[in-house]
């Protein structure tokens, strides 16, 4: 099967979250299904052309029709990907290749990816190559689905458009001049992509495209509901027929105890007490906190954002710090709020409390190795890959049972028994402190119980070769509509 994947970020290349993860495994894990032609398009951003790891050659030049203006693209084929993805970057110097900052951000984002949406299309029309299924992601490539189905339907008559949802909150909204001023749109679309008198291009994605899907099976159910749809329910609902949930996975690969370089000391599924035990040792010792092996040590390496539950964290950390004999770390940046409030509890509880508020993904490599408890209270998180890597390192995660969350961390009982690790279900702190405690119990009062659940989750597949399996299954059902 011919696979187009487009997508605005892509590791190792561009990455700003977890986007750009599963546009690094998702391509490669369909590669390896064999019969499958796969090609990931991306921007051409400065730091990728900057960096001399990713050389390139120009395969393609051509004009972009975005509303009344053109602008040019170049197609850049990378050319040592050896897995068997190739690699296009679109090039165009004014929106992508000029801009050393941050991917997103930028005042013009909306003409920006209004423009690489439809030079994606342009692009394989170009190289020829034209896709059995194309898959599309988050609303920076929304546009695509629309363009397909509106203008390009007479190139790709038989190709079929899977959209996916990562995150719901960010819907690429623009006045309604958009429409007119940008996407040269045949008018009948209009009322696609309008929301309340102004452009919404994920509600314009979901109305045409195949297939929608987004990134667990719980947040999909979710999605139905105005308190996670973010004003869209009504049109899911609508096209419920047509949306899934595919619960994402991670690069077992990068995320592996007994090859990550980032860490001290290499273990597995049969070896993992000693092997944590000494990462956790240097782990304490490398941010200040008191080598003490038999303290559990609490981790959390997260965007220090509201919707993360770090308000159920603030709220009962003291509490947990009087109450338990225990370690906390947290490594992150985000709201000033958040980074203060753990750099003043650190400051309060020096033996207890380390906040590392910085990027380091070394630090966080030993971070899952070398915690045994790992804090997760999302309010919401439609898939969240945290809680697997921790699970991979044999780091017990302790979750609110939403969306991905509630699929990849089924809960177990206050032997350890039945799950992979301990949820709670309301979103208020109370239920999160006593979802802790339990775990925190288990840890303390049964040993063997707390390291069988170490051990079954790092036994549990997490790679992406089951969602990859899945994808494949629902494209082969497009193709026969």
């Amino acid at each position: 099967m011919r696979i187009a994947v487009c997508a605005s970020e892509g590791a190792p290349y561009a990455k700003s979250g977890g986007l750009g993860d599963v546009m690094e495994a998702l391509p490669a894990a369909l590669a390896r299904i064999e019969g499958n032609e796969v090609a990931l398009f991306l921007p051409y951003y400065s730091k990728i052309k900057s960096n001399a790891a990713y050389p390139t050659e120009r395969v393609a030049e051509f004009r972009v029709q975005l509303g009344w203006r053109q602008q040019y693209c170049g197609v850049m084929r990378l050319t040592n990907r050896t897995d068997g993805v190739q690699v296009y970057f679109l090039d165009n110097e004014y929106y992508f290749g000029g801009r050393s900052g941050a991917i997103y951000g930028d005042m013009d984002d909306g003409e920006r990816f209004a423009y690489f949406s439809r030079a994606c299309l342009d692009a394989m029309a170009a190289l020829q190559y034209i896709p059995d299924v194309i898959q599309c992601n988050d609303w920076q490539t929304a546009l695509i689905p629309t363009y397909l189905k509106a203008v390009y339907y007479g190139q790709f008559p038989k190709t079929r458009c899977m959209y996916t949802i990562h995150n719901i909150e960010y819907q690429g909204w623009a006045n309604a001049s958009f429409f007119d001023d940008m996407l040269g749109l045949p008018w009948e679309y209009r009322g696609t992509l309008d929301m309340n008198n102004s452009v919404n291009v994920m509600k314009g994605a979901i109305e045409t495209a195949d297939l929608v899907t987004t990134v667990s099976e719980t947040y999909a159910r979710e999605l139905m509901y105005p308190y996670y749809a973010h004003g869209l329910d009504g049109i899911l609902a609508s096209n419920s027929w047509k949306l899934t949930g595919i619960t994402n996975g991670i690069d077992v690969n990068t995320f592996n105890p007994e090859t990550d370089k980032a860490l001290p000391a290499h273990y597995n599924s049969e070896t993992f007490v000693e092997g944590k035990a000494k990462v956790k040792a240097a782990l304490q010792e490398e941010v200040g906190l008191p080598v003490k092996p038999d303290v559990p040590l609490m981790v959390m390496v997260t965007r220090l954002a509201g919707h993360k539950g770090l308000d159920l964290l603030c709220y009962i950390a003291r509490r947990l710090m009087w109450e338990e004999d225990a370690q906390l770390l947290i490594l992150g940046t985000g709201e000033a709020q958040y980074e203060s409030f753990f750099k003043d509890l650190a400051n309060q509880f020096p033996e207890q409390v380390s906040a590392k508020i910085t990027f380091n993904l070394g630090l966080a490599a030993r971070i899952y190795a070398g915690g045994d408890i790992y804090l997760m209270p999302s309010k919401s998180e439609p898939c969240g890959l945290s809680q697997m890597n921790a699970m991979r390192y044999g780091t017990v995660p302790v979750v609110h049972a939403t969306g991905g969350l509630k699929d990849t961390v089924p809960p177990a009982d206050e032997n350890g028994e039945g799950g992979l690790g301990f949820t709670f279900q309301s979103y208020n702190a109370d239920d999160f402190y006593a979802s802790l405690k339990r775990c925190l119990s288990l840890y303390n009062n049964n040993r063997e119980g707390f390291r069988a659940l170490q051990k079954r989750g790092m036994e549990t597949d997490f790679s992406w070769d089951v969602p990859a399996a899945r994808y494949m299954e629902l494209f082969q059902n497009m193709l026969s509509w």
